[in-house]
């Protein structure tokens, strides 16, 4: 089995660091942010640090990188305050990847891929047409994470939009029959199957519990 020291890692050449690192944690969310900005210029970018963060409301938090360099997605999020969540399946995998290459901010990754926009009950921020969950959010707050200048954007869904055959009676998103994809580090794409759901877990007999 390999064995990695903080030593070790800290010696590591940068891409074989930054591949080990980003993997290590598991799969991944593979979603589209899409933003417009002040302008009116959209711009639609992969990220895979989504993170279910409440419920109620329903918030979700994403990760941004530094800022020390232009980021578009962040900087039109903090103009407008709205920004869409859309889920990457597994027919736009490739164009997906690509919204990652950095282009100037007068050119839409609409525009440079086959992905396509799409506006739902006058919400601000473009959709990606054909995404199986789409989801409509307000920026909230952020948090600037000091050891290694990250920043933590926590959004309110304001509308959530899922196909009625990807939803269960019991309100689960069967993520599975909408071939939605996950991330593994960097650049790698799977579309994992369901197996088995759980039941709630209380704890057997005989066992001490807490009341937490």
């Amino acid at each position: 089995m390999a064995e990695f020291s903080l030593d070790d890692i800290s010696k590591m050449h940068h891409l074989y660091r930054i591949n080990l690192i980003n993997s290590c944690s598991g799969y991944k969310s593979a979603n589209l942010l899409g933003t417009k900005d002040s302008e009116g210029n959209t711009n639609v970018a992969v990220f895979s640090s989504l993170t279910h963060m409440g419920s109620n409301p329903g918030l979700l938090g994403v990760f941004m990188r530094p800022t020390s360099v232009i980021r578009h997605t962040y900087e039109n999020i903090k103009a407008t305050k709205k920004y869409t969540i859309n889920h990457i399946h597994q027919d736009i995998l490739e164009d997906a990847h690509h919204t990652s290459a950095k282009y100037d901010k007068s050119v839409s990754e609409f525009e440079a891929t086959s992905l396509q926009d799409e506006y739902r009950d006058g919400f601000l921020a473009p959709f990606v047409k054909d995404c199986p969950i789409q989801i409509a959010m307000e920026f909230v707050e952020e948090y600037h994470i000091k050891a290694n200048n990250t920043i933590l954007l926590v959004g309110r869904i304001e509308k959530l939009y899922v196909p009625n055959d990807l939803l269960e009676k019991d309100g689960f998103i069967n993520l599975s029959k909408g071939k939605i994809a996950t991330i593994n580090g960097l650049d790698g794409y799977a579309v994992p199957e369901l197996r088995t759901r759980l039941e709630y877990q209380r704890p057997k007999v005989g066992f001490a519990h807490r009341d937490d």
